[in-house]
């Protein structure tokens, strides 16, 4: 089978993202592969949200035991501690080769100096009532893992976490084959200084943070991205401990104008296919002969590509190439559409830069590939998804820290204020809110 872009017209492209939009998120969407796995760990056929539920309620109740037989039952492999030790993680840093250290702590380094620009410690307010910035106590930051290895999502979930002061971060991560983390999520974790890291992924992670077990504290948060289970299980949690969002498949949506390199263009359209099976590669374009030769080159490089399956289900799903009238047409789709990724190539196109709106991250230019944002750009490559670029942005340091209110009211304030909120709870038709600001008038009048 060859893989190739499909052509749709702007009206097509509209309906899709209405589809999209109606649909939110959903869990529908689940490979075959997935639900044949689903058979054959619980023995029957179930919806990943029952099976989510499920694998949540007994390790709610079960705890630790709980939490390795379903580690075992699903990832397959019997977990002696549900901890890494502080050796194996040093371990794992010196077991890389120092060009690889090198780069983990250059991009590290990056990483912290853009998210340190972030850190809000002032008060917000005016008189006797402000917001006073507070960071969380304890988080988890979920990182993907097992047979493939995410050292970027150790760096992007806890530093900002560090920088805004979390006393408490714990890293969860599936275990490989030997029984620990992957030697590079341990080496990342080692390089960050985080001395807590659980072996265990999916809904039985999320739920062992959340509710917590004999030797994993409750966390206040769950930030990471991960697959089906894991987003679902963060849905479940919701309430018991807060999430970053609901993260869905990867989507890059590239506008691409007179100029634009078409070998560059595929390469970052096939980038983002290789992540999963239902992710998204979208290019807007107003230049015919430039959709065809993207369009070629994309063929060429998706059929020659070492993970070829994963970007076969995901083109035939989720690939296409959109010709379209004229730049606004294509910046308003793009709006529409709010793709996690979008670039812009070609000088029309990066002339949008500052029209682009409901994107995760925007990439400008030749010489800004989506690929470096996943690294080593420095902003976060936790980002929206499934159109939820509309309301919120990146993974950032704003995520580790709550914001209370304090009221310190001087007399003459509060003096001034009362009749205010006298009148407004007879109107509500709350006498007792009355009464007790009327309490204190009397004390005034008395003294």
């Amino acid at each position: 089978m060859t893989i190739e872009l499909t052509r749709l017209d702007p009206g097509q492209f509209r309906t899709v993202i209405v589809e999209r939009r109606r649909d939110g998120f959903s869990a529908s969407a689940i490979d075959p592969a997935t639900v044949q796995r689903l058979e054959r760990v619980f023995h029957r056929v179930i919806s990943v949200r029952d099976a989510v539920r499920e694998i949540i309620a007994d390790v709610r109740t079960g705890g630790d035991a709980a939490l390795r037989e379903w580690t075992y039952r699903i990832d397959g492999v019997d977990v002696e501690s549900t901890h890494v030790g502080a050796a194996e993680m040093a371990a794992a840093w010196d077991g890389l080769e120092q060009a690889l250290r090198n780069a983990l702590a250059a991009a590290a380094e990056r990483i912290r100096e853009f998210h340190a620009l972030q850190l809000d410690v002032l008060d917000r307010g005016a008189g006797g009532a402000w917001l006073h910035p507070v960071p969380l106590m304890r988080v988890g930051c979920y990182v993907p893992g097992g047979r493939a290895a995410y050292p970027s999502t150790v760096l992007m979930s806890v530093i900002p976490a560090q920088v805004a002061g979390v006393e408490q971060i714990v890293v969860a991560s599936p275990p490989g084959p030997s029984g620990g983390v992957h030697p590079l999520v341990a080496a990342a974790a080692h390089l960050l200084g985080v001395d807590e890291v659980v072996v265990a992924g999916g809904a039985q992670a999320v739920a062992a943070l959340a509710f917590g077990t004999e030797s994993i504290e409750q966390v206040d948060k769950i930030v990471g991205p991960g697959n089906a289970f894991v987003t679902l299980a963060k849905h479940e949690v919701f309430g018991a401990v807060g999430i970053d969002q609901l993260a869905g498949p990867s989507e890059i949506l590239v506008i691409a104008t007179t100029g634009a390199d078409p070998d560059m263009v595929a390469a970052d359209l096939v980038s983002q296919l290789e992540h999963d099976p239902l992710a998204w590669a979208v290019c807007l374009t107003d230049d015919a002969l430039l959709a065809e030769a993207i369009a070629t080159r994309f063929a060429e490089v998706a059929n020659d590509a070492a993970r070829r399956e994963v970007i076969g289900m995901a083109a035939g799903r989720h690939a296409a190439m959109v010709c379209c009238a004229a730049p606004d047409e294509m910046i308003s789709l793009a709006a529409d559409f709010a793709p996690e990724h979008l670039s812009l190539q070609g000088a029309v196109a990066e002339s949008l830069r500052d029209s682009a709106r409901n994107a995760g991250a925007v990439f400008v230019g030749a010489m800004s590939p989506v690929s470096i944002g996943d690294y080593v750009a420095g902003p976060n490559h936790t980002l929206p998804t499934q159109g939820a670029a509309r309301y919120r942005g990146p993974l950032a340091v704003m995520d580790f820290i709550r914001w209370p209110s304090v009221v310190h009211l001087s007399s003459a304030e509060f003096e001034a204020l009362a009749p205010v909120a006298i009148a407004l709870a007879e109107a509500e038709g709350l006498a007792a809110h009355e009464g007790a600001i009327r309490a204190r008038l009397r004390v005034r009048q008395q003294s």
